[in-house]
């Protein structure tokens, strides 16, 4: 390999101190406790702790929870992203958690893309508090493959019958239930799995709705039910926002976190006055400051609901622009959640081509050409291209009428 000669045994003997090197390091990462990545400990140090916790937790009969957070679809992030964008998410992910919780609490790499947290004098409703507020920062962390972050959690409280590894079991089963229930949520051992959930633990595909899914038609109807143009138009974006995100390549999970979006994006128009949402003509300076409040009112109701987190995310950003001069936070290019960046695209095509209150509809025509206009600054160039395309294949099917 590197050839004979003095040279070539100076490069061999190099490249085997280098090696041995990386062994040292290696074992003095192990022998420390150290995660190398995350600098999180890595999983049999936490598992020590995790012993040593019980055993403190068993004589002093004071409150302890674990909890386990498991970054969802890692393995599709991963390879969408590579393996450099893999190790980044992991190491924010640490960060992130490692910033969230106090000084005495304990932090370790218990999986491949799983963590797990000892939290002491900590019941598991405080845990799950805890936990749900890390998610929600993770959701709402970085670019690139942070965007794409979507994690679950478990939690278990220790009672006098647990042994450590039936502590650590009871968290995992906690956070697996939470990804079988749509993810981006915690879930306390102990409570009811999905509805839908068969013996072996799976999801089954059947028609039962589960408990979000009839929150989120319940919120369409009360849309609807305000503003009949407003629910109208959501359902007419979701086809064509989750056709377009198809096209770009998403995931399914995150195809469904965008069809949730475009039926829910204007959900916080419901907070806005009857004489500004149904005015004929166009909005004063002191209208438009409220009216623009719409995706930030709309982010904290769907907050509320358990999983949805993702959803509420691209409903917040829904009204960014491509070159920053959106609202609500000015965001640009890719710090736009992509889902985000699909629906706000989408329903300038619907609502171009749709009679609105103080004007007629325009065709087809007319509509892409405003998207073609505005590509590269109000709209992201990759998605206005999948737009366009989307909808010239469903005008080829007749599944869109040809209106010039």
């Amino acid at each position: 390999m590197f050839g004979k000669g003095p040279q070539g045994e100076l490069l061999a003997e190099l490249e085997r101190l280098r090696r041995r090197v990386a062994e040292l390091e290696s074992e003095r990462t192990r022998l420390t406790g150290v995660d190398e990545l995350t600098g999180a400990l890595n999983a049999r140090a936490f598992r020590s702790r995790l012993v040593d916790e019980v055993s403190r937790t068993r004589r002093s009969q004071r409150p302890l929870s674990l909890a386990i957070l498991a970054l969802d679809d890692f393995t599709a992030i991963e390879a969408a992203h590579g393996f450099a964008s893999g190790d980044e998410l992991l190491l924010t992910t640490a960060r992130q958690i490692m910033d969230s919780l106090r000084r005495h609490d304990v932090v370790g790499r218990t999986g491949a893309h799983e963590f797990g947290m000892l939290l002491p004098e900590t019941a598991s409703a405080g845990a799950q508090i805890v936990m749900e507020r890390i998610l929600s920062e993770l959701e709402q962390a970085g670019t690139g493959a942070m965007s794409a972050a979507h994690a679950s959690a478990g939690v278990a409280d220790w009672s006098a019958v647990n042994s450590p590894e039936e502590l650590m079991a009871a968290a995992r089963k906690a956070a697996a239930q939470a990804q079988r229930a749509g993810g981006g949520q915690t879930f306390v051992a102990g409570q009811e799995p999905p509805e839908d959930a068969d013996e072996a633990g799976v999801v089954a595909m059947s028609h039962t709705k589960t408990p979000q899914q009839d929150a989120i038609e319940a919120l369409a109807v009360t849309l609807t039910e305000r503003d009949r143009y407003t629910g109208e138009h959501s359902e007419a974006v979701i086809e064509m926002s989750a056709g377009v995100a198809r096209t770009l390549g998403l995931r399914e999970t995150e195809v469904q976190w965008v069809r949730s979006a475009a039926l829910l994006h204007d959900i916080g128009k419901v907070a806005i006055p009857d004489e500004i949402l149904h005015k004929p003509g166009p909005l004063t300076d002191e209208e438009w400051v409220l009216m623009k409040q719409h995706p930030v009112i709309g982010e904290r109701i769907l907050r509320v609901l358990p999983g949805m987190g993702p959803v509420a995310r691209i409903v917040r950003h829904e009204h960014e622009r491509w070159d920053g001069k959106g609202y609500p936070d000015g965001l640009a290019g890719e710090e736009i959640p992509i889902g985000s960046r699909i629906i706000i695209a989408a329903d300038t095509y619907h609502a171009i081509t749709s009679d609105r209150p103080y004007r007629a509809a325009r065709s087809h025509r007319e509509a892409i050409e405003e998207l073609t206009r505005c590509s590269g600054t109000q709209f992201d160039p990759a998605v206005t291209g999948a737009l366009i395309g989307y909808l010239y294949g469903q005008r080829q099917t007749g599944a869109l009428a040809a209106t010039g």
